[in-house]
C-alpha cells in the first residue's frame, strides 16, 4: 500500500531529515549559529563552572536545579542502585572478550529489561531510567575488567558517579583531580538536542515501548563512528600520525583522498562547538601533568589546518579523545564513556517524549520502477 500525505501542504524532502524540526524540547538548546549550548535555559559554561554532574542529572529530569536536600536524595538513590543482577555478570563472563564494549553494553541493557517487572507499569519509566543511569558505568567497567582477566572491585556507595567509575575501572582509589575532570566531561556530554541517538531513543519511546528498549536503541545508534564512535577514531588518528612533524603531510594526504577527518565539523554548529574549548583546556592541563603534551599540540595543529583550509572547527569528540586517553581510559571504551554521560539526557528526552506523545512516521520518496513489473514465469527465472 502506498503512503499518502494527508496534510494540506506537500511533503518536504530532506535527506537525513536535515533542517527538519521533528519535535519540541525544553531540555537542551543547541544554538548552532552562535556556538552556544544551554540545558533547560542554563549556559553550558556556567554549568561546568558551578555544578556537578549529579546536579545536571537532576536538572534534566526535573527541569530545574536541585536544592541541597534534593541533590543528596538523588545521589543516595543512584549510589544504592548500582548492583547488577547475577545473570548480567554471568553474561559478561561467558561473552566473547573481543566484542566492542558498546556491543556488550547494548546487549546487557537489553538483558536487564528481562529481569525487571517494572517494565509492565508505564508509571515506572523514570525509576527505571534512574536505575540505568546508576548501572551503565558499572556494566561498562565490569565488562572491561572481565575482558582483562581482572578482579571486580566491590560496588561502593561513598563515591559520586565519576569517582565510582574510575574506582571500578582501575581498581584503586580515584584521583580527585581526575574524577573532577571526568565529571566535567560528563556534564558536557549529558544532552545535545535531537542528535541521532536521542532521536533513536525518542522514536522507540513514541511506540510506547519500555525504557530498556529505548536506551538499547540509543546505545546502538551512538555506537556508529559518525556519532559517538568518532572520539575513538580521533585518538587512533593521533597515534597513527605519531609525531608533530607528521601532522601536515598526514592531513594533506587525507584531504587529497577526500577522506573524513574525525572530530572536525558538526551537523549543527556553524562556528566552534562550545564544548570543545572546555575539553581543550582540560586536555592541556592533563597532558602537562602526565608529561605527554604532544597529543594536544598535534590536535591543535590539525584543528588549525582544517579551520584555515576547510572552514571547519573541532567538535566535542576531537578534544574528548585526548582527555579520555590522558585519564587512562582504554581507547575502545571512549564511546562507552560517552554513553555513560549521555544516558541522563536520553532518559530525560524519553520522559519528555511521553508527556505529549506522537508516533514518529516520516514519509519516504520512492525511487523504484514507476509501473508494476510483470512477474516472470517460473521456468524463465
Amino acid at each position: 500500500m502506498s503512503t499518502q500525505n494527508t496534510d494540506a501542504q506537500p511533503p518536504i524532502f530532506s535527506k537525513g531529515l536535515k533542517g527538519i524540526v521533528a519535535n519540541e524540547t525544553s531540555l537542551s538548546d543547541v544554538r548552532g549559529e552562535e556556538g552556544r549550548l544551554l540545558y533547560c535555559g542554563y549556559d553550558i559554561e556556567d554549568l561546568v563552572d558551578l555544578c556537578s554532574y549529579g546536579e545536571i542529572i537532576y536538572l534534566l529530569l526535573n527541569r530545574r536545579l536541585p536544592n541541597r536536600l534534593e541533590l543528596d536524595g538523588l545521589r543516595q538513590r543512584l549510589r544504592h542502585d548500582r548492583e547488577l543482577p547475577q545473570p548480567i555478570l554471568d553474561f559478561f563472563k561467558s561473552a566473547t572478550k573481543t566484542a566492542r564494549p558498546m556491543s556488550a553494553l547494548r546487549t546487557a541493557v537489553s538483558m536487564l529489561g528481562m529481569y525487571d517487572d517494572r517494565t509492565k507499569d508505564p508509571s515506572q519509566m523514570k525509576e527505571i531510567g534512574l536505575s540505568l543511569i546508576a548501572k551503565l558505568p558499572v556494566m561498562a567497567a565490569y565488562y572491561h575488567r572481565i575482558c582483562q582477566g581482572l578482579e571486580l572491585p566491590p560496588i561502593r556507595t561513598d563515591l559520586d558517579e565519576a569517582s565510582h567509575f574510575l574506582w571500578l575501572l582501575k581498581g584503586k582509589e580515584p584521583d580527585p583531580q581526575e574524577a573532577h575532570i571526568l565529571d566535567v566531561a560528563y556534564i558536557l556530554h549529558a544532552d545535545h538536542g535531537m542528535n541521532a541517538s536521542t532521536f533513536a531513543s525518542r522514536l522507540t519511546a513514541s511506540t510506547l515501548s519500555d525504557m530498556y528498549s529505548c536506551i538499547t536503541s540509543a546505545i546502538g545508534t551512538l555506537k556508529g563512528p559518525l556519532h559517538g564512535g568518532a572520539n575513538e577514531a580521533v585518538i587512533e588518528m593521533l597515534k597513527e600520525i605519531g609525531e608533530e612533524k607528521n601532522v601536515e603531510a598526514y592531513i594533506n594526504d587525507k584531504l587529497a583522498r577526500k577522506e573524513k577527518i574525525f572530530g572536525i565539523g558538526h551537523r549543527v554548529y556553524r562556528v566552534l562547538d562550545p564544548r570543545a574549548p572546555q575539553l581543550r583546556r582540560i586536555a592541556i592541563r592533563l597532558t602537562q601533568a602526565i608529561g605527554e603534551p604532544k597529543w594536544i599540540r598535534m590536535s591543535d595543529m590539525i584543528a588549525k589546518i582544517m579551520r584555515e583550509r576547510k572552514g571547519l572547527n573541532a567538535n566535542v569528540d576531537f578534544y574528548s579523545a585526548s582527555v579520555y586517553y590522558s585519564l587512562g581510559i582504554p581507547t575502545r571504551m571512549f564511546t562507552t564513556v560517552f554513553a555513560i554521560a549521555r544516558v541522563a539526557g536520553w532518559v530525560a528526552q524519553i520522559l519528555e517524549q511521553l508527556e505529549d506523545n506522537t508516533l514518529y512516521r516520516p514519509l519516504s520518496r520512492y525511487t523504484g520502477p514507476s509501473e508494476p513489473l510483470l512477474v516472470p514465469i517460473l521456468d524463465m527465472r
